[in-house]
């Protein structure tokens, strides 16, 4: 069941193994569709039929495509937002003494982390660093993507009833091993990946700096039909939203594709969901028309927003997690998830608008509902739509192991959900 769109997919993940990382690439393939970026701290300028993309903090973007005719007194925002990271183990700031002859730096646990999923991996390291250069303070991702770090899990020798349930502490048992004592640490292999001439250890300010699983993305299965992949929540759904604004030519709404960092802690940041990015490149777009704040409050009023973020699919081996009458099945189509309690954003509407979407695109859906005794998870839905009032729904594709260091889903969802995507932004 292989196909084009996760081979592309697959090869999205593989170079994006940071937020950071992430936006560079999708960046780079708008620059490539001749998008054009604007810059927040300067004066907006749109044409009608072109696509522009503006990006906060390095690890959070929103792309735009204005129709060919412009905003009308009927346009709103057609909207898919995601997100781009994942839960990993993150540097601390500063490197942990030696214990033993071992060299080890602490982290701290990013986000919803399977840490068991984390043991006995080959962990590559990358992320952005500040460091002062000729005077001026200057900034750079990284990968040491040659070097390969550890968490190694205790022998069973020295813990006999580990079968029993294993039980980690985050502080302690989670510590990467980097290497044995040497008169060379981290900082210079940092200093190595930096490539600046002349750099020294005293140069480095700060680093933001993650783990994460050095094995490649492939297919999996007896007729290739899994994805087996890190970071699949939440960067195939990222991925999804932008091939689809690509093939698909907006005809009255502004199609807009937002994609915020730190879903996995709450949203509360400068670039997260709960922040005025989002919102304030709405308003922006329609200044650039022209439009006042009352068309702008209008325009909201007619716009509708795709929430996607990876669902749960119903697991062979643990058959009493699910609700029995909701239990979406992977290379079965998206998931529409729902929750009284507001942890999904989807109505009725929503819903129904959705499944026509799907309906047109020839394409199945499917629909999730938890059981009431094991508590939600979220989504940027509920927050996005509290704070801008827009007809939303959540949805996503249906995955196993989500949030271990390598996650499992379907090869044929991807290109489905693309296409049911592409319906919404062609409307």
């Amino acid at each position: 069941m292989k196909n084009k769109e996760v081979d592309s997919l697959l090869r999205f993940i593989d170079s994006s193994p940071t937020p950071y990382h992430a936006v560079a690439n999708i960046r780079k393939d708008l620059r490539k569709q001749d998008a054009i970026e604007l810059k927040e701290d300067e004066n907006w300028s749109c044409e009608a039929g072109k696509t522009y993309f503006v990006i906060r903090k390095d690890s959070s973007i929103i792309s735009f495509e204005i129709p060919a005719k412009g905003i009308t007194e009927n346009s709103g925002f057609n909207i898919v937002a995601a997100h781009t990271d994942s839960p990993c183990l993150k540097l601390k700031p500063l490197a942990r003494k030696s214990v033993g002859n071992y060299q080890q730096w602490g982290v701290e646990i990013y986000g919803g982390v399977l840490l068991n999923s984390w043991l006995d991996r080959d962990l590559c390291l990358s992320g952005r660093v500040s460091y002062m250069n000729d005077g001026e303070l200057q900034h750079k991702l990284i990968s040491i993507d040659n070097k390969f770090f550890r968490v190694p899990q205790l022998a069973i020798h020295l813990d006999r009833e580990v079968n029993k349930g294993l039980v980690l502490n985050a502080e302690t048992h989670m510590v990467p091993v980097l290497g044995l004592d040497s008169k060379e640490d981290l900082n210079d292999e940092i200093l190595r990946e930096l490539k600046v001439k002349g750099l020294k250890a005293n140069d480095l300010k700060s680093l933001d700096l993650f783990f994460h699983d050095a094995a490649e993305s492939t297919y999996g299965g007896l007729k290739d039909e899994f994805i087996y992949a890190p970071r699949l929540d939440n960067l195939a759904m990222a991925h999804a939203s932008c091939v689809a604004q690509e093939k698909a030519k907006p005809s009255e709404k502004v199609s807009v594709v937002a994609l915020f960092d730190h879903e996995e802690v709450g949203s509360e940041s400068a670039q997260g969901a709960g922040s005025n990015f989002l919102s304030s490149t709405l308003e922006r777009i329609g200044l650039c028309f022209k439009k006042e704040r009352e068309d702008f409050l209008q325009m909201l009023s007619r716009s509708f927003l795709i929430s996607a973020d990876m669902a749960h699919a119903f697991h062979p081996n643990y058959t009493d997690r699910h609700d029995s009458e909701h239990r979406p099945l992977i290379n079965k189509g998206p998931v529409i998830k729902t929750n009284a309690r507001q942890r999904y954003a989807t109505d009725s509407k929503t819903f129904a608008r959705f499944a026509v979407y799907c309906d047109q695109a020839e394409v199945p859906y499917q629909v999730f509902a938890g059981r009431n005794d094991i508590p939600c998870g979220s989504t940027v839905g509920p927050i996005v739509s509290t704070r801008l009032g827009i007809d939303t729904l959540d949805v996503g594709n249906p995955q196993l192991s989500m949030h271990s260091i390598r996650e499992m889903a379907g090869s044929k969802d991807h290109k489905m959900m693309i296409k049911a995507f592409s319906e919404m932004f062609k409307e």
